[in-house]
């Protein structure tokens, strides 16, 4: 005999004191989608699955280019295709769910102003598709770096918590954007001009370590200790990993992650209103 299925009480107030447990018991409808927003990403490109690998290859070319050659900035010993094909993941992984969450709410229009469910959910599942993206660079960066003789090492263990660490910042940014998109839809347009600057101001192309006197104000940058964190997984720990710097991204992280997370809460019950 089945169980019953529970009900759901609309009452004034109730949203609010049953929220989180809302989310819980909507974590079906988290999956699926998540899953819809896999197939769209996947099912009628022309490419399919080969972009994700066209984009990082191009991206590295390029970095490998301006930084390696021109700039003539150290590697460390480390193939400067390794150096920045490792930051470059973290940053994707990043610019991929910043992306999907920060336009989740508009493009989720008809569903947010018919259904209830918490709101939450929507930005939630977009990070389904950036890590996705992020599996098949990883696949990439493992052949290259095997083809340049680095194998992986137990620092590989440890890629989850960084991996975490750059969804959560993109997460905590994703909130306020896509709760101000839905009011101002000139939003939309400031997240692809962050990304065009952010990829250049984050270490992606050089290393922090040969620049130990601006370590710390690189650390305001989240994404600066998320790509130290990265290296130092992916390199098998050739690449040093300041504890300062790392703490000075958690606490950036940790912050716009709250602040995201109070103002999308305090802006959602007017989103099915104005959107």
């Amino acid at each position: 005999m089945s169980a019953p299925t529970p009900e759901l009480v609309l009452a004034a107030g109730r949203a609010n004191r049953h929220y989180w447990a809302d989310l819980w018991r909507y974590r079906e409808l988290l999956g699926f989608l998540a899953w819809r927003d896999i197939k769209v990403r996947y099912k009628q490109a022309v490419l399919g699955i080969a972009w994700a690998l066209i984009q990082p290859a191009v991206t590295t070319a390029i970095f490998v280019f301006l930084f390696g050659n021109l700039a003539k900035m150290p590697d460390g010993g480390v193939p400067y295709p390794v150096l920045v094909l490792s930051g470059l993941m973290a940053w994707q992984l990043f610019s991929a769910a910043l992306s999907g969450s920060s336009g989740s709410l508009v493009g989720n229009a008809s569903l947010i102003s018919k259904v209830y469910f918490p709101r939450l959910i929507v930005p939630l599942s977009s990070l389904g598709v950036a890590l996705i993206d992020f599996a098949v660079v990883l696949a990439l960066f493992a052949g290259v770096a095997a083809w340049f003789g680095h194998w992986p090492t137990w620092h590989w263990l440890l890629l989850p918590v960084f991996v975490l660490l750059a969804l959560a910042t993109a997460f905590g940014l994703g909130l306020w954007f896509t709760a101000l998109t839905v009011k101002y839809r000139d939003f939309k347009f400031i997240v692809p001009f962050i990304l065009q600057v952010g990829i250049f101001v984050s270490p992606v192309g050089y290393r922090t370590d040969y620049f130990p006197n601006w370590r710390d104000l690189l650390a305001l940058n989240p994404l600066t200790g998320i790509i130290d964190g990265f290296r130092w997984c992916l390199l098998g720990g050739g690449h040093h990993l300041s504890a300062s710097s790392l703490g000075i991204s958690v606490f950036v992280i940790a912050v716009t992650m709250a602040g995201g997370l109070w103002f999308f809460r305090r802006t959602e019950r007017q989103f099915a209103d104005v959107i």
